[in-house]
């Protein structure tokens, strides 16, 4: 099975992902979210204010509209390491929560299956099933 790139994933997360909360995400898939959000953001801030400065607010709706699916995508990483999304709010603490979250994005994921589903990596499940009667 081929891996798909990160532009599929940010896509997937747009399209298909909006508002899905529930699950695991893998780091790929959270991180070629973040790449690619912060590429149009930062480029569309850059282009429209070059061209106009009253047209830069259109970065800002871009932000809004992203704001469900990069929460979605967060809290679903956050499931992938075994914690709760409302850890998203260890953010909040200035300096250590950025960086305990970071840590958390970049941790591996919990192996097999954890109480928020089966491990992404390896959906079938076949590990788990071994030795099992």
């Amino acid at each position: 099975m081929q891996e798909k790139s990160l532009f599929e994933h940010f896509k997937e997360v747009v399209t298909q992902n909006y508002a899905n909360f529930e699950g695991r995400a893998r780091r790929r898939e959270y991180w070629g979210f973040i790449l690619f959000y912060l590429i149009f953001y930062i480029g569309s801030a850059v282009v429209f204010s070059l061209i106009d400065e009253s047209l830069a607010a259109i970065a800002g709706i871009f932000a809004l509209a992203m704001f469900i699916p990069n929460l979605a995508v967060a809290v679903r990483r956050l499931h992938d390491v075994g914690k709760s999304g409302w850890f998203l709010l260890i953010g909040l603490i200035p300096l250590i929560g950025g960086i305990w979250l970071l840590v958390l994005n970049c941790t591996d994921s919990d192996a097999g299956t954890n109480e928020y589903g089966p491990n992404p990596k390896n959906p079938a499940n076949e590990l788990d099933e071994i030795g099992e009667a």
